[in-house]
């Protein structure tokens, strides 16, 4: 069975990204697609523009069923992971009982993180982007729906919540070789990890070894990094108002961060009322959807009349299947030895490039890091870098 993809807007605050998320969620249910809206904030917005108030549960939206909807809080689901830790917790006994009796869900408060932590649970649970890569989770996993659109308070966690895979392999690997050489880390970890083990596999019926237990790890975020570059699987938008200049070069920076988080970006939306044409020099590769500029009365508005009212483009760019071609953030080429880095929205004074390793370089751009592996013929050190056309070109 296909999986469910993911889609989420990005952009300044105050740009219209709950309008559209509410609006693409709108429109896969209108193609037939089974589309579950998940918003994670208080602001009641997109209450207001489906005209239901929504749960922490899914509320169906659309007679049909095609479109259900709900709010993610925190607080409500925090307990959920804890009662599988101690499931976990109940059958290798790593605290000789002490989780079941000392820790309670409901007494569980929200701590700075731990927002992102569980949207990303919820949204595995939906998508099953990790569990899927799972052996016995991914044998029971059935979609109950196609497209997940999720509408997340702010843009730069957001970013930093789907780009955080490649990044959890960096310190997972750094940390796995620092305990393999420390008594404390060959005592302690062969426990944490078997506790890991048996609260997110829930099949102890195999023995893993230490060694084997990393490299699932390992294969598990692999897959999840690769998911949120892959355009059948994951689609973020740039939302962006020509009108003011601030929040055009605020969506340039945008993009520029979402591919440097290596997460996919299918296209830019704008409201309609943008008649200046310059501005879409800037995103000149990317594709251009505009959405109608709504007006908040005392009713919803008509979503059959909006949807009616979307040009052929846009359509097509919303739905998003994966056949645009776009630029990859990195690009190697072994002949010339040159390493170029596309990074849109930034110039040269916001980049800062180092290497403390001949095998690998650490890219800085905006609030992101990447680190680029190179491969064993460009091993060497940097000869040196000029920024040309969106993209930093780095000769080793």
């Amino acid at each position: 069975e296909k999986n469910p993809k993911l889609v989420t807007f990005i952009g300044k605050g105050g740009t219209g990204k709950t309008t559209c998320s509410v609006l693409a969620a709108q429109f896969y249910a209108s193609i037939g697609l089974r589309t579950c809206l998940v918003i994670q904030s208080q602001d009641v917005t997109a209450d207001f523009l489906l005209g239901h108030q929504l749960k922490h549960q899914p509320t169906k939206i659309l007679e049909n069923g095609s479109l259900t909807a709900l709010r993610l809080e925190t607080t409500k689901i925090l307990a959920q992971p804890l009662e599988q830790v101690k499931k976990a917790d109940g059958r290798i006994s790593f605290s000789q009982g002490a989780l079941q009796t000392e820790v309670a869900g409901e007494e569980l408060s929200v701590l700075p993180g731990m927002d992102s932590i569980m949207a990303l649970f919820v949204l595995d649970q939906l998508c099953g982007f990790a569990r899927r890569f799972f052996p016995k989770r991914s044998k029971v996993f059935k979609p109950e729906y196609d497209v997940v659109v999720y509408d997340g308070p702010n843009s730069d966690e957001t970013l930093r919540m789907f780009g955080c895979a490649e990044r959890l392999r960096w310190y997972m690997n750094r940390f796995r070789s620092i305990a393999e050489k420390t008594d404390i880390g060959r005592v302690v970890l062969p426990s944490i990890l078997r506790l890991a083990e048996a609260s997110l596999l829930e099949d102890l019926s195999t023995e893993r070894s230490t060694s084997e237990l990393w490299e699932l790890a390992n294969t598990v975020l692999h897959g999840v990094e690769q998911n949120f570059a892959n355009p059948n699987t994951f689609s973020s938008y740039i939302v962006t108002d020509p009108r003011s200049k601030l929040t055009e070069k605020t969506a340039l920076r945008y993009w520029g961060c979402a591919v440097q988080a290596g997460v996919h970006v299918a296209g830019v939306v704008h409201h309609q009322n943008s008649r200046a044409q310059t501005w879409k020099e800037g995103f000149s590769s990317l594709p251009v959807a505009s959405i109608p500029e709504l007006t908040f009365g005392e009713s919803p508005p008509s979503w059959e009349q909006i949807l009616s009212s979307l040009d052929k483009q846009t359509c097509e760019v919303l739905r998003g299947d994966g056949s645009s071609v776009s630029t990859p953030p990195v690009s190697l080429d072994h002949s010339s030895g040159t390493v170029t880095c596309f990074l849109p929205g930034f110039d040269k004074a916001d980049v800062k490039l180092s290497q403390l390793k001949r095998s690998e370089l650490l890219l800085d751009a905006g609030d992101q890091k990447r680190v680029i592996k190179l491969p064993p013929q460009m091993h060497g050190k940097v000869k040196g870098a000029k920024f040309q056309d969106k993209s930093l070109i780095i000769q080793m």
